[in-house]
């Protein structure tokens, strides 16, 4: 099992990045939680890590800190979660809000996250309601180092729609929340925060 990734950051496209460690490209999937810490490409970077073997397919994932890779463990022992719903989560929410939203039983919040509806967000605060207290990260706001890219606002609706907004929502978040010199982890961010005020 790999528990942890050190090399050299060669690419990033979200929900997608791979690490180069001893010549070995490693292709992880990440939150956009994790996206938002990464360094420049060429920048070395270390990741926790969680292995993913299925009947039809393997698959590496990658987040920056633990807390995260606990709350992607736990959320997928939640009936009808699996991974695409645990990353859009980490994606939509700070592991603290997310503990906050489960204990005050906020089911309006998770809702709008992508995958979640009324039954599932029900079963969420449920099952984890106990579990939710020893996940807090401690963490401040994330902050947004990095490489402007070529065009912010196309790479934010790709990202948004991977983790699966639809397009027609995604095409409308983006111009609302976009300004001048924002990279795309920024608008991106925006979005995220618009959607679940």
């Amino acid at each position: 099992m790999i528990g942890r990734l050190r090399g050299t950051l060669v690419a990033k496209q979200p929900p997608w990045l791979v690490i180069d460690v001893h010549g070995v490209g490693y292709e992880l999937e990440a939150p956009m939680s994790t996206f938002y810490e990464l360094p420049e490409l060429g920048r070395e970077v270390a990741l926790h890590t969680h292995y993913a073997v299925k009947e039809d397919s393997v698959a590496l994932y990658g987040f920056f800190r633990d807390a995260e890779r606990q709350l992607f463990r736990t959320l997928q022992k939640v009936s009808g979660i699996g991974a695409k719903i645990a990353l859009s989560v980490l994606s939509g929410v700070s592991v603290d809000e997310f503990a906050r939203l489960v204990q005050t039983a906020d089911l309006a919040s998770l809702t709008r996250i992508p995958g979640i509806g009324k039954k599932t967000a029900e079963r969420i605060v449920v099952e984890l309601r106990d579990r939710v207290d020893g996940l807090s990260s401690g963490l401040s706001g994330p902050s947004t180092a990095g490489a402007v890219p070529h065009d912010p606002q196309a790479e934010a609706t790709v990202a948004l729609q991977a983790l699966g907004y639809k397009p027609q929502e995604v095409t409308r978040l983006v111009k609302q929340v976009a300004a001048d010199g924002d990279n795309a982890e920024a608008i991106i961010r925006k979005a995220l925060k618009a959607v679940l005020k």
